[in-house]
C-alpha cells in the first residue's frame, strides 16, 4: 500500500498552460506539472527564484489526476489581452510594440489530484498537506486570474496505485491522467508526449515526459 495526499482543484476559470509564446497562451486539459509544481511552491512559500528548493520539490512526488464528470460540460474561453513590450523570441532583448495576445481558460472544471512521494522526497507528504492547508502565499489554478474556490485538501488514503486511491474520493468517474502506467484492464489507455517538465536553470523552458490517459478515446488530450 502507497500514501496519496489527495487535493482538489475547482473554480470557475483554470489556466494550465502549454508549451507557447507571447501571442497564444493555450490551456491544456489538466493540471500540468510545471503548474503543480507552482502551487505546491507557493504553498510552502518557495521562492520562484529559489531554483535549488524549486528541483527538490519537483523530484519529490509524482501525480496522477481525474477531469471530474460533473454533470456540466467544461469549455475553454478565450480572453483577450494586450501585452507591451512582446518578446520576439526566448532569447533576444529586442521586442514588438504592443501586440493582442489570445488566453485560454477552462471553465466549469474540477480535478482531483493524487499525489505520492518519490523515494528520496525532500518534501514529505506531511510537509505538503501541511502547506496546501495553510498556504504561505496564495494559490491559484494556473493563473492569478484563477481564484480557487474550496480548500485544496481533500484526504489522505492509502492504496495500492493512483486509480484506487482515486475511485475513494467522489465522483469516481473522469479522464485520468498519470505518471506512471496504472495497467488498468478493460479501460481505454493512450501514451502521450506533453512539454511541462521546467528546467531549473533555463527559465521559461520545459523538457518532455510522458503521461499515460485513461478513459478517453481520443489521445489528443489538449482537444
Amino acid at each position: 500500500m502507497r500514501d496519496h495526499l489527495i487535493l482538489k482543484l475547482q473554480g470557475i476559470m483554470q489556466a494550465w498552460g502549454e508549451h507557447t509564446f507571447e501571442g497564444l497562451r493555450p490551456s491544456t486539459n489538466f493540471p500540468t506539472r510545471s503548474a503543480l509544481i507552482g502551487l505546491l511552491a507557493a504553498c510552502l512559500g518557495i521562492d520562484r527564484n529559489d531554483r535549488k528548493q524549486q528541483q527538490a520539490l519537483a523530484d519529490s512526488f509524482l501525480y496522477a489526476v481525474r477531469q471530474d464528470e460533473t454533470g456540466h460540460n467544461v469549455i475553454k474561453m478565450t480572453d483577450y489581452h494586450t501585452v507591451k513590450d512582446a518578446r520576439k523570441d526566448y532569447v533576444g532583448l529586442k521586442s514588438h510594440e504592443t501586440i493582442i495576445t489570445q488566453r485560454e481558460y477552462l471553465l466549469d472544471a474540477a480535478f482531483t489530484l493524487a499525489i505520492w512521494n518519490t523515494g528520496d522526497a525532500a518534501y514529505s507528504l506531511d510537509q505538503l498537506q501541511s502547506a496546501v492547508c495553510q498556504p504561505r502565499y496564495t494559490p491559484f489554478l494556473g493563473r492569478r486570474s484563477c481564484p480557487i474556490t474550496r480548500p485544496l485538501f481533500e484526504n489522505r488514503v492509502q492504496a495500492i496505485n493512483a486509480d484506487e486511491a482515486l475511485k475513494m474520493i467522489e465522483p469516481v468517474a473522469g479522464v485520468i491522467y498519470c505518471e506512471e502506467d496504472l495497467e488498468l484492464a478493460g479501460r481505454n489507455k493512450h501514451r502521450h508526449r506533453v512539454r511541462d517538465v521546467p528546467l531549473p536553470n533555463q527559465p521559461r523552458q520545459f523538457a518532455s515526459r510522458m503521461i499515460f490517459v485513461y478513459g478517453k478515446e481520443n489521445p489528443n488530450v489538449s482537444e
